[in-house]
């Protein structure tokens, strides 16, 4: 875009053209640091654009520097400045060179009593908001929500976006029709009632890093889940969503009982509409949630746990940069499986780890051919820091804790990680900070080599692999199964868990005919399972199997579900199948791909060789 005309007749500032100390951010927060904003917002769905204002109260480290912000695809209109008593007056600023991925820095000079800035500016197709249509949503009336995580707040609003600029806020919303909004921070508006103005107002009272500053706007109701927690949803979606939570009481309580107190006043969770990107987003005190999780058994919450299990790792300790994604991932995984045991017991938690383990082997065949794509430390510079966002940091670095629990004893351990939250409570930390606190508790335990698993590939040596006696026996029926020993409807699948479905159906992956998926389907009505987690696998098997009779179910689920990690490797496997493959994913995706988000197509544009021509 061009630049717009300066507020001011005087020269504009240097736009600042590189990264800062994060690579994926302008801001120079060691320089100029915000430390507070006031977001004014007017939401349109008419337009489908957000008309904002945002004052920030600045902290002055080099008294000669200007503030820097990131931007991405806004139209700036106005920058001004303020001493912290007084009026505002036009400030000299400009916009820095655009970068695709990046954005544009915002450089605003700073006369010598400037301790406020205000920038008036507008958000139209922004990558981290989807507006969403009637016919997406589960009522009559459109939606609104954002996904900020990793560098998308700069596309709805001016910020230093960085995990490492922790800050606090204020927010009034304004918006044109008679629907709900609602943000991760304490909501000053009446639950039961909407406002006659159509006027919100909310409050962040803790600091938080951009990508934690979260909207949503809809058709949304409220049901408490217990006295600090309850559940917003779309009317049709509500009483699902309420029954499927029903544990997210008794989860916040088994969270503190490990790792201390929960710092964040509330915990409620958004059920989003099927477009989603993902599985969940850890906003504070309002949990971003896929519907996909409401399988009507209660056998998916593992999602909600490890948002929840953020409230400690990621959101009250964050990593300073992406680099270090895996100190909030990796502790986040671990954190939620010591839950999912706490609620449902070991077996369930070692399954879970087991299925962890084997996505962790998968990326890491993705990405043999580049061994520092393995590490848990890695070095995003130069690419989008959402590259960074496999099982990599999630399942290796919870393996790491892991094997550090093993080797310390559970006690120990478990003392270790509560300090490290009590010590780093709002803050942001790097690597260097975790080795750091390792040797005041110590050191790394013998046999564990530390370093091997933060800077090296794979798994190394002496890890604490989880296994357990319920997939050792799914192991044994599908020998026999595939070995002609045994029929599908001798199958002692009764009261099998959905873990166990999974393990059972990626253990047929490349070995199963379309003959047997016709048995499994006849006998236990596979295609028409509700559980999202085992129709993915499922779909993905009956791809590579050239299962027919799925085909429709397949088109049905890729265009109304938009959630990542489901839909990258049901294209992949289409686009395996040769050239017919190729052509129907193209076909399907070309259907679909207006009702996903940026996020999803950006990766599926590639997988599937789209082109808007």
């Amino acid at each position: 875009m061009s630049t717009p005309p300066q507020s001011s007749t005087s020269r504009a500032p240097e736009a600042v053209a590189v990264p800062g100390p994060d690579p994926h951010s302008y801001a120079r927060p060691d320089q100029v640091r915000v430390r507070h904003v006031d977001l004014d917002w007017d939401l349109s769905f008419a337009q489908r654009a957000l008309a904002g204002r945002a004052t920030y109260r600045i902290e002055r480290v080099d008294p000669a520097a200007p503030l820097v912000l990131d931007t991405r695809e806004l139209t700036v209109e106005s920058v001004s400045w303020a001493p912290a008593e007084g009026a505002f007056q036009g400030a000299e600023w400009s916009l820095g060179p655009a970068d695709p991925r990046l954005g544009q820095s915002l450089t605003v000079a700073l006369p010598e009593p400037a301790t406020r800035v205000r920038v008036v500016y507008r958000a139209g197709a922004s990558d981290g908001l989807q507006w969403l249509d009637p016919a997406q949503t589960s009522g009559a009336h459109p939606f609104l929500y954002s996904q900020s995580q990793a560098i998308l707040a700069r596309t709805f609003w001016p910020c230093q976006d960085s995990p490492g600029v922790r800050t606090t806020f204020d927010a009034t919303v304004r918006v044109d029709r008679d629907l709900r909004v609602v943000m991760s921070a304490e909501d000053h508006s009446d639950r039961a009632a909407r406002p006659a103005d159509r006027t919100y107002r909310f409050h962040m009272p803790q600091p938080v890093p951009s990508y934690l500053v979260a909207i949503a706007a809809g058709d949304l109701e409220f049901r408490d889940l217990g006295p600090r927690s309850g559940v917003w949803a779309e009317p049709a979606v509500l009483e699902r969503a309420a029954w499927e939570l029903a544990d997210t009481e008794k989860m916040i309580a088994a969270a503190e009982q490990l790792y201390g107190p929960y710092r964040w006043g509330r915990y409620d969770v958004l059920i989003l509409p099927p477009a989603f990107p993902f599985g969940g987003m850890e906003n504070p005190r309002l949990t971003f949630a896929t519907p996909t999780i409401l399988a009507g058994d209660r056998s998916l919450v593992s999602l909600v746990a490890h948002e929840l299990a953020h409230s400690w790792s990621g959101n009250l300790v964050t990593n300073a940069t992406w680099a270090d994604l895996w100190l909030n991932e990796g502790f986040t995984t671990y954190f939620e499986r010591r839950l999912v045991e706490a609620l449902y017991g070991p077996e369930r938690a070692e399954m879970e780890a087991s299925l962890g383990l084997a996505d962790l082997r998968v990326d890491f065949a993705d990405v043999a051919a580049d061994p520092a794509a393995q590490h848990l430390r890695r070095d995003l510079s130069g690419h989008d820091p959402d590259d960074g966002m496999n099982a990599v940091p999630y399942d290796k670095g919870a393996l790491l804790l892991r094997t550090l629990e093993r080797a310390w004893g559970r006690e120990r351990f478990d003392a270790f990680l509560q300090a490290w939250f009590e010590q780093h409570a709002f803050t942001s930390v790097t690597t260097d900070d975790f080795l750091a606190e390792l040797g005041r508790a110590g050191g790394a335990p013998e046999g564990v080599d530390v370093r091997a698993w933060i800077d090296g590939p794979g798994i190394p040596d002496g890890a604490a692999l989880p296994s357990t006696p319920a997939f050792e026996a799914v192991d044994r029926h599908v020998a026999e199964l595939l070995a002609g020993k045994a029929r599908v409807t001798q199958l002692p699948v009764k009261g099998w868990s959905p873990q166990e479905w999974i393990h059972f159906l990626q253990r047929l992956d490349g070995r199963a005919d379309p003959k047997l998926l016709a048995r499994l389907d006849e006998a236990f009505g596979l295609t028409r399972t509700g559980n999202a987690e085992v129709l993915a696998v499922w779909l993905r098997l009956s791809i590579g199997a050239d299962y027919g009779p799925a085909m429709g179910r397949l088109e049905e689920f890729l265009t109304r579900v938009g959630r990542r990690k489901f839909l990258t490797p049901l294209y992949k496997a289409l686009v395996a199948r040769g050239p017919d493959g190729a052509k129907r994913a193209r076909a399907i995706y070309g259907k679909a791909r207006a009702g996903y988000h940026s996020l999803a197509r950006d990766v599926l544009d590639e997988v599937v060789g789209w082109s808007a021509g």
